[in-house]
């Protein structure tokens, strides 16, 4: 059945953050700056590990990987983001709304699971320095990084698939800067409860599972680190220090947002803006360490 045949809303609205003339200017400005940062720095990041041989290592390859990602995670929303700032046209296609999603949670995915791999090569480097280079070969690298995107676009697709057959046939005003598919399935003109915890148990679970795993990987990494030589522990230290911090904030406002994602609290979109903006520098705070 085509879209035509089981829709008929064209383009949804989306609110933006805030109605207020003097706040969309400042906004204006200051996320057209970030986002020109963001953009740059992890173009700089990616081309300095492609050209500098000795960076041509597992651990530059996946922070590489998780620049890409940052980017292109940012250049999903944010751009019509800032347009719709200064615009009064503030609506974005049926299909653009279902491509966003579509990719959103592509790269969330896979993100998720990159932080993972990121973590198994740190725990090797730690835990198994001798095995290092046998145990991360490049092949190895190509498959975690093949993993971590087959793993966003089966998480996507479990989601998706369902989500494009919805009938929406009005409202179609969405309380956010972007297509977040809790909101987004809430407008269709069916019973969207099935649905609704599919999208949170699919989405909690593998957000649970790479966290779980995250967590108890670093607890050994650090316990191991514990007896190591002082010169030792503290270079270590400040590598887990970035790998954990980047975590945390990135897990963090996912958890708060997903764990009530049909309720309409303002505080989201502050979590959003967060997690959409802080997000990608994490690939620039764990190249400084």
């Amino acid at each position: 059945m085509e879209k035509k045949n089981h829709s008929m809303v064209s383009e949804f609205i989306l609110l933006g953050l805030t109605d207020f003339c003097e706040l969309q200017i400042c906004f204006f400005l200051f996320f057209s700056i970030i986002y020109i940062a963001i953009v740059l720095g992890n173009l700089i990041i990616i081309l300095v590990v492609k050209l500098d041989p000795h960076l041509h290592s597992p651990m530059y390859f996946l922070l590489a990987n998780l620049s890409f990602i940052d980017m292109s995670l940012a250049s999903l929303a944010t751009p019509k983001m800032i347009c719709a700032l200064i615009s009064e046209y503030k609506a974005i296609s049926y299909e653009g709304c279902m491509a966003q999603m579509f990719f959103l949670y592509l790269l969330g995915g896979s993100e998720m699971m990159l932080l993972v791999a990121m973590a198994v090569d740190r725990f090797i480097a730690i835990c198994k320095p001798l095995h290092y280079k046998t145990i991360m070969s490049h092949h190895v690298c190509i498959g975690l990084a093949f993993l971590s995107w087959t793993t966003g676009f089966v998480h996507t697709m479990s989601q998706m698939v369902f989500t494009v057959t919805l009938p929406f046939c009005g409202p179609n005003i969405v309380d956010s800067f972007f297509c977040d598919l809790p909101q987004v399935i809430r407008l269709a003109c069916t019973d969207t409860y099935i649905l609704e915890v599919l999208v949170i148990a699919l989405s909690g679970l593998l957000s649970l599972f790479c966290f779980i795993f995250l967590f108890i990987s670093y607890s050994i990494i650090l316990i191991t680190v514990q007896h190591h030589s002082s010169s030792g522990s503290s270079k270590a230290l400040s590598t887990l220090s970035a790998h954990i911090t980047v975590v945390v904030l990135f897990f963090g406002p996912y958890i708060f947002i997903y764990i009530w994602p049909f309720n309409r609290v303002s505080i989201d979109k502050i979590l959003s803006v967060l997690h959409n903006f802080h997000s990608p520098f994490k690939s620039k705070h764990l190249h400084q360490e």
